[in-house]
């Protein structure tokens, strides 16, 4: 088992066993943040096929510079029938060959074009893994927010409960009409639908986080303590490029590197060595007769042998297709940098509005609650001046459940607000390639 997956182990193992003490019959316990952005890239597919591709990258350079290595084969030439006639060639028992590349300026070329090939994958591991980290950090938030949100609405449930009990006492004293009680009825099937809703996304991000890390789906328990406040990101902070450009970049000059090496290919010479050793036999066989000196029974031969192209159409062809690859990398990485630049400008202008409209929640929050508080002290008071023209009407407990209903749709107009702002910021912090110090800021935590 690898120190990876070792740690990974470990690491799961720790987190259940926090789990299995917090909540032996549910098996449910708060999971900070941090550790579920933690388990989340150990546990990411998208992140294992990016380690595969820098592997891969590894092994590219390694084959590259091994052509200057020389590589050592053994063989047998035993014939397996008697031979009839002059066949050319000579039986042999054993026979080794070793072969290795001299001078090759294309070969230099192709190194070149490994080692830019590993820093593309790096920094696409490295994209990916922000990404996730992105992801996780999201849906954790939200199901933080989510779980606030219902527990609001289940108080709402209750106050639209007490506020149906006192309108049907209403209406059947001839208070109130039937069409205020439909009314109330309406109100309490919609705040019905809007906890089933929310209850319906909080599953959904549940599935979603047991996904991403692989824990039992509903295993895990926002802890709000552990999430740190997004910060106040601005469009006009100087951006750093994002790995995924830079990747992108890499893989540009890599496939150049190949297009040039390619190029060369066609007209430079290369030099390589050759060795050959092999033993002879006459074994069902009588080659020896044929040549005029018998031939030894040890034999090695070597010498470089130099290949000068002169005229090969497939060698320009090939030469053709990688420069082919690599205008398309070169193109693909600015289409990549003005996706990211238009990305910064769309999500600048939707946090404005977002920020501003977290602030008209808040406001309408804190209203709901001084009219809550006011309605709760004119009942205490009593303060009415009774029914007649111009005066003000004595408040029912009616109104203090509509006031508290009213209180708390606006909390979670609130909360929803204040999600959809952090995850605003969030997606800019990664657009101008500040994601990192998110991650530093959760390392904290």
């Amino acid at each position: 088992m690898t120190t990876r997956h070792t740690t990974r182990a470990l690491l799961l193992a720790r987190v259940l066993g926090a789990m299995m003490t917090a909540a032996p019959s549910m098996l449910v316990a708060q999971v900070s943040l941090a550790t579920v952005v933690d388990l989340a890239e150990r546990n990411s597919t998208p992140v294992r096929l990016a380690e595969t591709d820098v592997q891969k990258a590894n092994a590219a350079l390694a084959q590259s510079k091994d052509a200057f290595v020389p590589s050592l084969n053994f063989g047998s030439g035993l014939p397996a029938f008697p031979a009839v006639g002059f066949t050319g060639g000579v039986p042999s028992i054993l026979n080794g060959t070793v072969q290795s590349l001299v001078f090759s300026l294309p070969q230099n070329q192709y190194i070149r074009a490994a080692r830019a090939g590993i820093d593309a994958a790096k920094l696409s591991l490295k994209d990916t893994r922000e990404q996730v980290a992105l992801d996780a950090s999201t849906a954790y938030i939200e199901l933080d927010t989510v779980d606030r949100e219902l527990e609001a609405a289940r108080q709402q449930e209750g106050f639209a409960d007490r506020l149906l009990t006192v309108e049907q006492e209403r209406t059947e004293a001839g208070v109130d009409s039937l069409n205020e009680l439909l009314q109330v009825r309406l109100t309490a099937a919609q705040l019905k639908l809007k906890r089933l809703h929310l209850e319906t996304r909080a599953g959904t991000l549940s599935k979603q986080i047991a996904v991403l890390t692989g824990l039992p789906v509903g295993s895990i328990t926002p802890d709000r303590a552990s999430i740190p406040e997004v910060p106040a990101v601005k469009a006009n902070e100087e951006p750093t490029t994002l790995p995924g450009i830079e990747s992108a970049r890499a893989n540009a000059i890599s496939k150049e590197k190949v297009a040039r090496g390619d190029l060369m290919n066609r007209f430079f010479p290369q030099v390589s060595f050759n060795a050959l050793y092999s033993r002879s036999t006459t074994i069902l066989n009588d080659f020896s007769s044929y040549y005029r000196l018998p031939i030894p029974t040890d034999n090695f031969t070597s010498g470089f042998g130099v290949q000068i192209p002169i005229f090969d159409l497939g060698r320009g062809a090939k030469a053709r297709e990688s420069a082919a690859d690599a205008l398309r990398a070169k193109v693909e990485a600015e289409q990549a940098e003005r996706q990211s630049e238009i990305q910064i400008a769309e999500l600048t202008g939707s946090l404005r509005e977002l920020d501003t409209l977290a602030e008209i929640a808040s406001l309408k929050q804190q209203i709901a609650g001084e009219q809550l508080k006011s309605v709760l002290a004119q009942l205490e008071l009593g303060n009415g001046t009774g029914s007649g023209p111009g005066s003000t009407p004595q408040l029912t407990p009616k109104d203090e459940q509509l006031a508290r209903i009213e209180a708390s749709n606006k909390l979670e107009d609130s909360l929803d607000a204040g999600f959809e702002l952090d995850k605003a910021r969030l997606n800019l912090l990664r657009a101008l390639g500040h994601m990192e110090d998110w991650l530093h800021e959760l390392s904290g935590k």
